[in-house]
Order: structure tokens, then sequence, then C-alpha cells
């Protein structure tokens, strides 16, 4: 039996293997080899990182953990749960039986793209979502933010500190009043009419095109399509969740604790806030910690 099974191996999951694997706890890290951020040619905000391909990082971050000899990572995916505390069992696609101590979720969530020609080619490279991972690379030049809800207001008050030419697409929202107002007071300017394509002139260059007829031309384009969780093991586990602007995200405590005891969960999917790399690896960092340190008699 394992101490500590993992269902995902990306940032966070790594992570947590990291600090199990130095606690000498015996570890495996089931991964289908598909994060989020695959689409990224580069990961930004990550001491010691910052500019690398995202899939170099975690290719060098498995490299390393394989100097300790109790943890074990898996190609395979996670079909099935079941079980308690102290005995949870783990069937894989492979159809072996795994188990565990504790479990760790870290899958990941899936972002759904809308059905607009353009948007799935452009994502992670001219439409983007969070200006801690881009925005740097693109300051002072002309960004674009697709209104998603009353979040995205507070997206504009935030894009301030790297740009002061943004141009805000409705893409067919009703923007209350008052908050046109604010985005007039602030020089925001506001596109109406749906988007119907995105074309990509390379790079960091976008142009979207309105059914009005109208075409704008952004260096950059930010957007916050809603996200699934990539996998549904927390629904069949019946684990407490969070209805957020993005998405839905699992609830845990400041120990990373699901509402089940015995299951953490780290990364995306347990991050209502804003996601990148630097909260995936520190917050899976501490579900590993935390597991461990549960096990502790």
């Amino acid at each position: 039996m394992d101490d500590v099974i993992i269902i995902g191996g990306s940032f966070a999951g790594l992570a947590g293997a990291l600090q199990l694997g130095r606690a000498r706890r015996k570890v495996t890290v089931l991964d289908t080899g598909l994060p989020r951020n695959r689409f990224a040619g580069h990961s930004h905000g990550l001491l010691g990182h910052d500019h690398k391909p995202p899939l170099d990082i975690l290719a060098e971050a498995r490299q390393q953990l394989a100097r300790y000899p109790t943890i074990k990572l898996v190609n395979a995916r996670a079909d099935s749960i079941s079980g308690a505390i102290d005995d949870f069992s783990v069937l894989t696609g492979d159809g072996e039986s795994l188990a565990a101590r504790r479990l760790i979720l870290s899958y990941g969530v899936a972002d759904q793209m809308p059905d607009v020609p353009g948007f799935a080619e452009g994502w992670g490279t001219s439409i983007v979502p969070c200006p801690y991972c881009d925005g740097f690379e693109v300051a002072d030049q002309h960004w674009g933010l697709v209104w998603s809800g009353p979040q995205s207001h507070n997206h504009v008050r935030l894009f301030h500190d790297w740009t002061d030419t943004l141009t805000l697409f409705a893409d067919g929202h009703d923007i209350p009043p008052d908050i046109r107002a604010d985005l007039a007071r602030r020089n925001i300017a506001v596109v109406d009419g749906r988007i119907i394509e995105i074309a990509h002139r390379g790079g960091h260059l976008a142009t979207v095109n309105l059914e009005t007829g109208r075409n704008v031309a952004v260096d950059i384009l930010f957007a916050h399509p809603r996200n699934k969780p990539s996998a549904s093991l927390h629904e069949s586990l019946g684990l407490a969740t969070v209805d957020t602007p993005g998405g839905i995200a699992l609830k845990v405590d400041e120990r990373r604790e699901t509402s089940i005891p015995g299951i953490y969960a780290a990364g995306d999917l347990a991050n209502p806030l804003m996601a990148s790399v630097t909260t995936a690896s520190s917050h899976g960092a501490m579900a590993g910690i935390f597991a461990q340190q549960s096990m502790l008699v």
C-alpha cells in the first residue's frame, strides 16, 4: 500500500510528490500527460524557471523526482476511487487496483473554448487569461479584454499596472450603465457586438471580427472562458465544491483537505482565484506536507 496516491502529475501534483518523497513516504503519481498550460510557449513567474517552456519544466521536475526511491510516476488515468481514510482504492484505466492511505487530487481543469473560429487556435499565444503569466512581455501595448461578467470590471483595474491602452469587447453582453460610466472615466474603449471570429497575425497579435462588420486589431487578447474539472472523480466521491465565475472548484480547508477526510486537492482544480503555476506548485507542496503530517503517529 502507498502512503499517498496523487492523481494528476503537473505542477501541483509533482510539487506534492517532491515533499512526500523527501519525507520518505511511498507515493504513486498517476498522470495522463495533458497539462492545462501545454498550449503556452513559455511559463512565467515561477522562481528559478521564469520564461521556460512549461513542458520543459515538467520534464526536468520528473527527472529530479527520479532520485527519490519512494516516488513512482505512472502514465495512467484514474477511473474510479473507493474506500476511506487509511484504505483508499484507485482503479486505473489499465485495470490496475492501487491502494493508499491518503489521496491528493490534482488533475486540473479543462478550459471550455467558445464556438468562435480562431479562438481555440490562438489560446495560449495571442489569447491568454492571466496578466501575471503573460502581461510583462506585452506591457504598454494594446490589450483587448472579452467581457465575461462583473469580474471583468476588476480585470480592467488590474490591467492598469501593465498598460494604459485597453479595448473591452462586450461580446453581446449587457454591461451595466454604472460600469460603462466608470470605463468611460478610465478612457477604456467599449466595442459592442458579438465576436464572430478571431484572426491571428502571428505571435501576440489578433484581430477581433464582430457581427457588426467592425474589425479591431489588438496586440494581445485576454479572455476568461469557463472551465471544468478534467475528470469527474470528485463527483462520484461527492466532494464539496465552490461555484466560481470561472467554473467549479473543489472546496478545501487551510490544510488543502477536501470535505472527505484523507483526500486533499491542489492546483487549478481547487483554486477559485487566479490560477498560475506558482500557486499550483505552492498548493501542491502544502497538500503533500499536510497529507504526510496527517499520517504521523
